[in-house]
């Protein structure tokens, strides 16, 4: 089955990643861009680049704006919307403001819903996170902070229409994806550590999280987009949470330094900072461990060109 795709939120990390297993799986992926081309820079304009090569991109057309509902008119037949784009500006702070978010995420969404099913389609792919309110692994957890409210927010927004509409959900969770072409987050602090012959501290290591690959992450989306639209038509939504690497911090940080050590030409020490501040809570994971072989991925070459990448980005110049 291929499928004609409108997907928000390719200038993402893991939004650029999933066009491309899209694409690659034989998709046609019409990716809408919220800025204008030349807006974006850096790592992001890196990933904006590599989503366009192999998807028909529509720039300065924001979720729920009239230029997206006009790309919506504009084309004879949908079939699923992967709806990836959210607002995370400042996503981190305590100060943001989930209503502002939940807005923007859900702008003119019963319009939207109404045009895609004038249009054939009959299937929407909503991107979830472990940190919102009822997920990673927990039913009565609470969202793990504003930003994650304001995701949660948007899935029940989304279910409610969607039900409306007579429209199948479906929504895919993601726990802690890294990468190429990932944010400076966790991982990239230990690496440039690293290359740059410093030992790096973990604050944290006895949080139990959910690390996955990104390219394993985004095999798990491309198939479940392709399940969700061959799903029976009786039953209205459908989750998935695949998960990775389940372990503490501290030890996936061992993990991480053992593959690392092996491929780069300098020694991956690491401290273990004892923790005595739980902020978080204790584990946020994900409940389906995916089966790696079956999916066609490679770790060890997963590993491989994470190395490489480091090396190219952070390696002393």
């Amino acid at each position: 089955m291929i499928l004609k795709i409108l997907f928000t939120g390719a200038s993402s990390f893991t939004g650029s990643w999933f066009v491309q297993e899209l694409a690659q799986a034989g998709h046609t992926v019409v990716a809408a861009f919220r800025r204008p081309r030349e807006a974006y820079t850096g790592i992001r304009k890196e990933r904006v680049e590599r989503a366009a090569s192999c998807s028909t991109p529509f720039y300065g057309c924001p979720f729920g704006d009239e230029s997206f509902l006009e790309l919506l008119r504009s084309q004879p037949q949908w079939d699923l919307l992967c709806h990836h784009a959210a607002d995370v500006e400042n996503y981190k702070s305590p100060l943001f403001d989930p209503a502002q978010a939940f807005s923007s995420n859900t702008k003119n969404l019963p319009a939207i819903l109404q045009l895609l099913k004038d249009k054939g389609c009959r299937t929407v792919l909503l991107t979830g996170t472990v940190f919102e309110q009822r997920e990673g692994g927990e039913q009565n957890a609470r969202a793990l902070s504003p930003y994650g409210l304001s995701k949660g927010l948007t899935a029940e927004a989304f279910l409610y229409y969607t039900e409306c509409q007579q429209m199948r959900l479906g929504k895919f969770v993601i726990p802690n994806p890294f990468g190429l072409y990932e944010e400076p987050k966790f991982t990239t602090y230990l690496a440039k550590s690293w290359l740059n012959y410093q030992t790096p501290h973990v604050a944290c290591p006895l949080y139990i999280r959910d690390n996955i690959p990104i390219s394993l992450l985004a095999k798990a989306y491309a198939k479940f987009a392709l399940e969700l639209c061959g799903f029976p038509a009786q039953s209205n939504f459908f989750a998935f949470r695949p998960s990775g690497y389940v372990e503490t911090q501290g030890e996936f940080t061992s993990r991480f330094a053992k593959e690392m050590s092996s491929r780069f030409t300098c020694p991956c020490p690491f401290v273990l900072e004892e923790q005595t501040q739980f902020e978080e809570p204790l584990s946020r994971i994900n409940s389906t461990p995916l089966d790696w072989q079956q999916m066609d991925w490679d770790e060890t070459h997963f590993w491989d060109a994470l190395a490489r990448y480091y090396e190219a980005y952070y390696g002393r110049k």
